[in-house]
């Protein structure tokens, strides 16, 4: 069995990472390239840098910060938020970057995936799903940090997603993001299941338990988190010792 990833999860904004419930109430919790430096020593597998104020005015500023999180950090890290172009990516996986993640713009132009992937190769396209629970049961994906429900459903798209050159699949639930109660593992399982990609899990961590349970019973083949890292509930190593204990497959 393929070992399981541990990825930490940076919100970016203007330089310094933050974090929320639900993506509301954004508090500062450390620098970015600090931060990185220090997961990155702790054990972790990869890491994930989102600018969640993208703006293409800000675009050269976030290549800049990639390039130094590329200076300071010897595993592979991917990039996202607001990416909307091919000239987008290239200009953050030519400053550094190993990987990208595009959300809303693949929502909107699916496109964006095979441009992408056809000059990359699809090892370098993660697609960034955040869906919710609407009243008809249906896990609906959401753009714009969640604010807005499209008429795209999880299991669809992300096949579709991996048909036009995803590589990975990056699936946030908007109901457990930030709340620390644990992931859907029902969810991630179906998803497994239906995909030829990997499965990244993320939103709802709140220990160790949580992500052993995703990564068994959910089959993901990595767990995100930021929460209980950035505030120091865990580290990485910590985690990835448990994992070990339990017998679940992790690099240490």
């Amino acid at each position: 069995m393929l070992a399981k990833r541990i990825i930490p999860c940076l919100d970016v904004k203007e330089g310094k990472v933050v974090k929320g419930i639900n993506f509301l109430g954004l508090q500062e919790v450390g620098d970015a390239v600090e931060l990185g430096r220090r997961y990155a020593l702790d054990g972790a597998d990869e890491l994930v840098f989102l600018d969640i104020t993208a703006t293409r005015e800000g675009r050269g500023t976030f290549a800049s910060l990639v390039g130094r999180i590329a200076d300071v950090i010897n595993i592979p890290f991917t990039v996202g938020g607001g990416i909307r172009t091919l000239d987008d990516a290239s200009l953050l996986l030519d400053s550094g970057a190993d990987k990208i993640t595009i959300n809303s713009a693949a929502v909107y132009n699916p496109d964006i995936i095979g441009d992408i992937a056809s000059k990359y190769g699809s090892q370098f396209v993660v697609v960034a799903i955040d869906a919710a629970t609407g009243d008809d049961g249906l896990w609906h994906v959401t753009t714009h940090g969640g604010s807005v429900r499209t008429d795209k459903e999880l299991f669809s798209w992300a096949r579709e997603a991996e048909e036009r050159g995803a590589g990975e699949i990056l699936f946030t639930s908007m109901d457990h993001d930030g709340t620390r109660n644990g992931y859907p593992c029902g969810v991630y399982a179906a998803l497994w299941d239906r995909l030829g990609i990997p499965v990244i899990a993320s939103g709802g961590a709140g220990g160790v338990e949580d992500i052993a349970e995703v990564l068994t019973a959910g089959r993901a083949d990595a767990a995100l988190a930021a929460s209980i890292f950035h505030y120091g509930n865990y580290t990485v190593r910590e985690v990835k010792t448990r994992l070990k204990e339990l017998e679940i497959p992790v690099r240490l």
